[in-house]
This record gives structure tokens, sequence and C-alpha cells, in this order.
């Protein structure tokens, strides 16, 4: 919890700030799991947000949304946790880039499915990548082992037997995340045929990217196309506590082909996690909503609602999960 008398910045530094911060995510996974298996897709989202928001006010701190929603309206009005959105009680004392996804996984939350959480990262700011108006990233996640030793923009196969010799693991006990996507037939088959083994999921792009950067969880890699906001978030992560991680722009849309055309940005280039995150001072925080990969979802009880957050603080490495009791308001 903050400290009462504690001056502004030692609040928002160090392994007590990404403490502080779970209060956030932990409020939207409460306030999303509300509409988990509801039929209503937008609820979901929109009561993290509201739930995240007051959160972050509450926070001495000025925070600019690097990437979030995308601001809607015919003038791009910018709302909330919108891209280019201000939150935070702060007087610019401290200044953060951040983000955020109120409930990652959302077109699947709404039928009851896995992965689904409350995410965000914060860094200082300026020091992280802005993807202007790319929607999709192409990714590619590994252990520290393979730091090095992947060239990301190498035939499939290619990668794989790579990995396969820097895991010392044989190419048909490689197991390789892939979004369920229809985007991502032609890669499936390529992964099955060099021997390896694929693991598809629905959604789940941020517990993806970390299974696959942290050692034998029983991801070895991510490969293929998912958000870049996801991939943002995910890179904050895995610069925290380490991985490979690469990701170039990759637009599925005309729109916004064309956006990315006139922004004149470049879909050839692989960035590195480094790019992405120019600091190692990062804060992530993660509430599971349903259940996955990661960590348990939401669970209620007639008094309380349990939770469980991953926390990451970038200037020491270290990473835990945090399974909090929260008394309910109007017990059942």
């Amino acid at each position: 919890m903050i400290a009462g008398k504690a001056s502004p910045v030692s609040i928002c530094e160090g392994p007590g700030f990404v403490y502080a911060l779970r209060t956030v995510t932990e409020a939207g996974a409460r306030a999303a799991y509300e509409w988990l298996g509801s039929s209503e897709r937008g609820r979901s989202a929109k009561a993290a947000t509201q739930a995240m928001v007051e959160e972050l006010n509450k926070f001495p701190i000025a925070c600019r949304v690097v990437v979030g929603d995308r601001p809607e309206g015919a003038n791009g009005t910018v709302r909330d946790l919108d891209t280019g959105a201000q939150v935070g009680a702060g007087d610019g004392t401290r200044r953060f880039d951040i983000a955020v996804d109120p409930a990652e996984g959302t077109s699947y939350l709404a039928k009851g499915m896995t992965n689904a959480m409350a995410v965000m990262a914060l860094t200082p700011e300026g020091t992280m990548a802005d993807p202007g108006p790319s929607f999709y990233m192409d990714k590619f996640v590994a252990p520290p082992a393979a730091e090095g030793k992947v060239d990301p923009d190498a035939p499939v196969e290619e990668r794989l037997n790579t990995l396969s010799r820097v895991l010392g693991k044989p190419l048909p006990e490689l197991t390789i995340y892939v979004l369920e996507k229809p985007r991502h037939r032609e890669l499936v088959q390529q992964i099955r045929q060099a021997g390896a083994k694929v693991a598809l999921y629905p959604a789940g792009d941020v517990a993806g990217a970390l299974m696959a950067a942290i050692p034998d969880s029983g991801i070895d890699a991510l490969m293929g196309t998912g958000g870049t906001r996801e991939g943002l978030i995910a890179a904050c992560a895995i610069r925290a506590m380490g991985g490979v991680y690469f990701s170039r722009l990759d637009p599925q849309l005309a729109t916004e082909k064309a956006e990315i055309e006139k922004a004149g940005l470049d879909t050839t280039v692989w960035q590195s996690v480094d790019d992405l995150v120019r600091t190692e001072e990062i804060y992530f925080v993660a509430t599971g909503i349903a259940t996955g990969l990661l960590f348990k979802g939401v669970k209620r009880t007639k008094t309380d609602e349990r939770t469980e957050t991953l926390l990451i603080a970038g200037n020491t490495g270290e990473r835990q999960i945090l399974t909090t009791l929260h008394r309910r308001t109007n017990p059942a």
C-alpha cells in the first residue's frame, strides 16, 4: 500500500510502486468479471476501464497512454484509457508512458474463455516506443537462451532448428504458441512440417508471449501476428524479466496499411525489445479475469473475491504472483 507520509517521488519508484499498482488491474479484473460469459462483448472492457481509471487517478503521477483503445467518434474524441489520454492525479513530478489493456481478450471474455486479463505497463515518459497507427504486429518470442542466436527474419524451419539446438530440446519436443486465427494457417502448417508442436489459443497474446520468454514454462516460443497494444505490453514485461522479443509492423486491414504508409513507418524491419522499451525502469502488473496459462482468474465466494496478479519490477528483474482476497462490498 502507499505509505501515508511518503513523498510523491518515493511512492512512485521501486518494488513498492509496482506492488501499489496492483490495485489498478485488480479493480479492472473484478469489474470485468461481472460480464464473464455474457454475450455483451463491450461491457467487460467498459467496466474494467472505468475501474482502472478511478484507481489510477488516486496515484500522484501523470501518465500518457501510448497505446490503449482507439479514440472513438467522428472527431476521434480521446477518453478514459484511449491512446493519447492523460491519467493520474500527479502534477508532473513523476511522468510515465503507459500501455494498457483493461480486458485483454475481450471478444473471448464474453464467451467465458481462457487467458483474459487486465494488464498494464508503465515506463518513464519518453522511453516507450510509440507505434503510431499500427494495430497488428508480427512477433517472435523465446527464452533468454536464444538471445543473439535466432534470426527472426529466417524461415520458420530454420528458426525452429536453431531454437531446438540452443534450448537442448529435440524438435518434436518444442511447443510453439500461436493464436488460432485464419491468417496463421500457413504458419501452423510450417511449424508442424518442421516437426514441432503447436499450442493454439483463441486469445491470450500477452500470456503467450510471457510464457514463451519464461524458461521451462511448457511454451518454447511464440510466433505469428497479434495486437500491437498487446505486443508493446509484453515487450515491457520481457524487457524487465529477460527473454528474446522481436516484432515488426504487420497491418492486416486496408485502412491500417494506408495509415502506416502515410506515417512513413517501415513494415520490414524487426525491432528488438530494447528498441521498443528504452529503460530498465519498468512496472508491469496483470490480473487474471478468466483462468489461463499465467494465473487463475477471479473467484467469487459469498463474502470475498480472490484475484491473482503478476507483478514485475524492471529495476530488480524479479516477478511474483500475488493472491489477494477482497472483501465484497455487497456480499451475496
